[in-house]
């Protein structure tokens, strides 16, 4: 078998990945079996992205270390001054430092929910979209025009017209009953 270490550095450790073929997984998926019985396999494929093979009981070990750290986070969060609290995420999110006192705060909370709410379904959209939208929020804060600009009351008649119907199962449900 051809398959070849690779380290992959993250953060402060390092996790030693082997890597295989996809051809490989096909001839001997016995040998790629016990390769993953000693740590993650990435499986490089030519027509898509690389799968990473893992034993279930690393997986759910890493899921619920996961949310126990996202549980302490939110714990601790909650617990000290907002202030403080923002200034320790500052450190990692330096845009932070542009929003006023009450949004920092808010900010505060909404990443330690999102955290939890990503590690507890294993699902780290939820957590990287916050981010996103503190992220753009910053930005325009950022910018005192624009946020004068965006912080207006809107003037005018803004009608874009009727409202169409909606569509889907649900439309059709109320319509028959």
């Amino acid at each position: 078998m051809s398959s070849q270490e690779v380290v992959s550095p993250i953060e402060e450790g390092v996790i030693v990945v082997t890597e295989v073929q996809w051809s490989e997984l096909q001839r001997d998926p016995k040998q790629v079996a016990l390769l993953a019985d000693q740590g993650t396999v990435r499986v490089r494929r030519r027509d898509g992205a690389p799968l990473l093979l893992i034993r279930e009981d690393r997986a759910q070990a890493t899921s619920d270390g996961s949310i126990a750290a996202a549980r302490a986070l939110r714990n601790v969060l909650s617990h000290l001054p907002h202030d403080i609290a923002a200034r320790a995420l500052l450190d990692e999110f330096p845009w932070v430092d542009v929003m006023p006192a009450d949004a920092q705060a808010e900010f505060v909370r909404d990443f330690a929910r999102a955290f939890q709410a990503s590690a507890e379904l294993g699902e780290w959209s939820v957590l990287a979209h916050m981010m996103h939208e503190w992220r753009a929020t910053a930005a325009i804060m950022a910018d005192p025009a624009l946020a004068e600009q965006l912080s207006r009351p809107i003037e005018g008649d803004f009608d874009a017209g009727p409202v169409p119907e909606p569509v889907g199962e649900d439309v059709d449900a109320r319509q028959e009953g």
